[in-house]
Order: structure tokens, then C-alpha cells, then sequence
């Protein structure tokens, strides 16, 4: 039975990670391996299996960690900024896409309060009316191509129910 850790346990290492009671002592397992953890470390969180921070705070480990050589500390500082530089670039895409997300959803609900007039629910194409419906149905969590109760599946039928008799007072449809 295996006392210490090696570098063929860093891949389990970084899954521990995602345990928030062993995920420090998984950060000091893993700078333990000094050199050995850089790369899987980075690479894990570009995937996105940890969090920039906690392969941000491997690298600090590592750099104050005395088992490693002066070379790996070197190499843990230039990964620490490179991370740092990864996660930036992240924050910075997922930020953009939430504020693309909140146009997107800003814009349906919009829509969403012309379907409840007639007049203004005439501007609307058949897309926008469907995608009004199948956004209301995802934010009560309900899809209705996945698998449905029975109460859930009398909630989509009677907004489409209600979709199609919008649909046919404000088009030529019906």
C-alpha cells in the first residue's frame, strides 16, 4: 500500500478538486508532485475540471513549497501568470456571453408583452411567437420534448393551447 503520492496521481488529484472537503489537501497533494502537476494542473482548469483559482493557488503552493527545485518554482510563477491571463480571458467571454444571454432574454420577454396586445402582436413573426413559448416553457423548467409527469405535460398543453389561440387572434392564421 502506497504511502506517499506520486506524479501518475495528479489526474486524481485534480478530480478531488471538485470535493470541497479534500479540495485543500488535494491542492497541497498536487503541489507536492512540484514540476510534475504544472502542465495537468493548467490544463485541467482550461477545461474547465477546476476553477483558475484553485490551479492559480497550486502554483503558489508550489512556489513556497521547499521540496521543489528553484527551476519548478520558476516555472510555477510564469504558470501562475498564465492562469491568471486564462482566467481573465474566461471571465471576460463568460461576461459577455451573460450580457448577450440578457439582451437575448430582454428582447423575448419583450415580445412576450406585445403577444398579450393585439395590435403590437401583429409585428411579431411566427418565430418570435414560438420562441416566446418555448422560452416561457424553459424558465419554469419544463421541456417539452424531454420527459414529462403527467401535471407537467397538462402545463405544456395548455400553453400551447394558449400560445395557438394568441397565434390565431393576432395572425391572419385563424
Amino acid at each position: 500500500m502506497p504511502t506517499s503520492i506520486a506524479a501518475p496521481d495528479v489526474p486524481t488529484m485534480i478530480a478531488l478538486l471538485a470535493d470541497r472537503k479534500v479540495r485543500v489537501g488535494a491542492q497541497f497533494a498536487l503541489a507536492s508532485q512540484c514540476e510534475a502537476s504544472m502542465v495537468p494542473v493548467r490544463e485541467a482548469a482550461k477545461r474547465h475540471e477546476m476553477d483558475f483559482l484553485d490551479a492559480s493557488d497550486v502554483m503558489d503552493m508550489i512556489l513556497s513549497f521547499a521540496h521543489c527545485t528553484l527551476d519548478a518554482k520558476e516555472k510555477a510563477r510564469a504558470m501562475r501568470d498564465e492562469l491568471d491571463k486564462l482566467g481573465q480571458q474566461d471571465r471576460a467571454k463568460i461576461a459577455v456571453e451573460a450580457k448577450r444571454n440578457a439582451e437575448n432574454d430582454a428582447r423575448i420577454q419583450q415580445n412576450g408583452l406585445k403577444m398579450t396586445d393585439p395590435k403590437r402582436a401583429k409585428e411579431l413573426t411566427r418565430q418570435e411567437r414560438e420562441e416566446v413559448y418555448h422560452h416561457s416553457l424553459k424558465a419554469i423548467g419544463l421541456d417539452e420534448n424531454g420527459p414529462l409527469t403527467p401535471a407537467q405535460k397538462q402545463i405544456v398543453e395548455r400553453m400551447y393551447r394558449t400560445f395557438s389561440m394568441l397565434m390565431a387572434k393576432t395572425t391572419n392564421l385563424g
